[in-house]
């Protein structure tokens, strides 16, 4: 079972993204879980979603307390809330933001991760850029479908096409298709070195 935990605050789609996980998921298979880890459901509030993923039926129904990956929508949370809580060294971390982990002041928090599993993407500019709007979530689903086996891109994007129609889902695909192929060059600039 692969178990994600998605922190951002409310009014930036944190459940929806959930939801758009868990959806790219069945498509591609697996028997997948979605729900919020409830509270104060306050637009700018911190809130909580979680995402089983499976070959097999899920019957847990408890909050994700030891994640295999973590995704923060909101860099702010950092240093407000025990974002990292539960995760290993094997575990893949993926941030909203431009900033490096080390500009971030992570660099020593992460120095036992997987470098491979460590993955920071603009996805609120690539939103405000495709979506006009600073939710960053479908671009944060393009950007974990570059980390491979779990989720494909094409499901991310018939999974934004069956939460949105029309304008709106083209454009969060666009924003997801953007998230993906950063993820992707910095990938492949990462391996460029370490082969170097």
């Amino acid at each position: 079972m692969f178990q994600v935990r998605i922190h951002g605050r409310g009014g930036q789609g944190v459940v929806t993204g959930a939801e758009m996980l868990s959806i790219a998921a069945f498509l591609g298979g697996k028997h997948a879980q979605a729900f919020p880890s409830f509270g104060s459901e306050r637009t700018g509030a911190p809130v909580v979603a979680f995402c089983r993923i499976a070959d097999e039926p899920i019957r847990l129904r408890e909050p994700i307390m030891a994640p295999d990956a973590l995704i923060i929508q909101d860099p702010t949370l950092l240093h407000q809330v025990d974002v990292f809580s539960g995760v290993d060294h094997d575990g893949t971390i993926l941030i909203n933001t431009a900033k490096s982990f080390d500009e971030l002041g992570l660099g020593d928090f992460v120095k036992g991760f997987r470098r491979e599993r460590l993955l920071t993407v603009p996805a609120t500019e690539l939103a405000l850029k495709h979506v006009g709007r600073p939710l960053p979530n479908a671009a944060l689903l393009g950007a974990f479908a570059a980390l491979g086996g779990v989720i494909s891109l094409e499901a991310v994007q018939r999974a934004i096409g069956q939460k949105f129609s029309g304008g709106v889902a083209q454009r969060n695909i666009a924003a997801a298709n953007d998230a993906y192929r950063i993820v992707r060059e910095e990938q492949a600039s990462a391996e460029a070195t370490h082969h170097a």
